[in-house]
């Protein structure tokens, strides 16, 4: 199911393939848990920003407070995963979707890059 945000974008759906992840799937393979924010989202925003972009291989694509969009870049064989962060109008949700754009499994490369920033995020104070 996709959810549209203020700014018009949604989060599409993990293809049936084990190579994504995101907080709106309905399906134990593909879920995560949506980052639950303890501050208001105009506060947290930029240091979220902040937190992707220091991802590594990481490069932010698109930007906005309450969409961001970013590009993973493997290591070895140069590999484009997306990465989308999306507030949930009115709450303190933010839904979260890494996907790899090509083949079937990522070895769990795009649940471990969701866990990480949701790390960096606890860290800051930011999420739950």
């Amino acid at each position: 199911m996709t959810v549209p945000s203020t700014t018009g974008h949604a989060l599409e759906p993990c293809p049936n393939r084990p190579n994504c992840v995101s907080s709106r799937a309905d399906d134990a393979a593909h879920r995560v848990e949506p980052f639950a924010l303890r501050v208001p989202v105009e506060r947290a925003w930029p240091q979220l920003r902040d937190a992707v972009a220091s991802l590594p291989r990481v490069r932010i694509v698109e930007s906005g407070v309450g969409y961001l969009r970013a590009e993973a870049t493997s290591r070895l064989f140069r590999f484009v995963d997306d990465l989308e962060v999306l507030h949930v109008p009115g709450s303190a949700r933010i839904d979260v979707r890494s996907a790899s754009r090509v083949g079937y499994s990522d070895v769990g490369v795009n649940r471990a890059r969701v866990e990480s920033l949701r790390e960096a995020l606890r860290d800051a104070g930011l999420v739950e």
